[in-house]
């Protein structure tokens, strides 16, 4: 067993959002994500087969949905989003990193 930190090795330099597994099996997957400032492409959206349960553990991020409807997450808050309701992040904070942890099931 190994123990690990979701706030350890957090990279500053982030021409890109990071994606890392944690856990990939065949029925979940959770992985941490970090953004700054980066968004989802304007008219590409996620559109997944599986639920995802999303936490912000730290920054903000907004996540546009198909039909207009917009949320705001801040450091604790998270949403469940089903599977197949399309979605994408049209904001993360740009002045610090915004860590996910996110549950694919």
């Amino acid at each position: 067993m190994n123990k690990a930190n979701i706030l350890s090795h957090i990279p500053t330099d982030l021409p890109e959002e990071v994606f890392e597994d944690i856990i990939n099996h065949k029925k979940v997957k959770i992985e941490r994500i970090v953004s700054k400032g980066q968004v989802t492409p304007i008219n590409q959206w996620y559109d997944q087969i599986q639920n995802e349960w999303v936490m912000l553990v730290n920054g903000s991020a907004v996540i546009q949905f198909q039909d207009d409807q917009e949320i705001s997450l801040s450091k604790g808050d998270y949403i469940n989003i089903p599977a197949g309701k399309k979605h994408r992040v049209s904001w993360t904070d740009p002045e610090c990193e915004t860590i996910w942890l996110a549950v694919h099931y």
